[in-house]
């Protein structure tokens, strides 16, 4: 019987392209804090209420 020790080249490409993903998301997320837009909209809702 044999044994796969390698992942399928489906799987590879999932995992790969969630961490390509992940990559992508994160350095968006890292800009958008860094213009303080999120922190001042917050800070301006809280002065509104």
């Amino acid at each position: 019987m044999k044994t796969l020790q390698q992942k399928p080249a489906t799987s590879k490409l999932l995992i790969r392209y969630d961490n390509e993903l992940k990559d992508l998301l994160l350095a968006d997320l890292k800009a958008f804090r860094e213009r303080g837009q999120f922190t001042s909209n917050n800070q301006s809702a809280a002065k509104a209420a």
